[in-house]
């Protein structure tokens, strides 16, 4: 394999590697709670947003952008060192 696509394939990996766990820690970072109608007190959802587990999922989606970015610019410079 060519030396010069080894490493934006790579990165092109690290990328969707560090997709699948922001969405997870996405998911836990979300958190619905239903509740019922009691008397008078209509039923509603109340949502809590736990900040550690967005900002971990910030950070992946970040690191994917970059290794993204990495990958596009080594594939656009690599020709010209040819």
């Amino acid at each position: 394999m060519n030396r010069s696509l080894v490493l934006p394939a790579a990165d092109i990996a690290l990328a969707v590697l560090a997709l699948v766990p922001a969405a997870l820690c996405w998911n836990l970072g979300v958190q619905n709670t239903d509740f019922p109608a009691t008397g008078e007190v209509p039923a509603y959802t109340a949502t809590r947003y736990a900040g550690p587990w967005l900002f971990l999922a910030m950070l992946l989606v970040a690191g994917a952008g970059t290794a993204v970015i990495d990958a596009v610019a080594r594939l656009v410079r690599a020709p010209r060192r040819a």
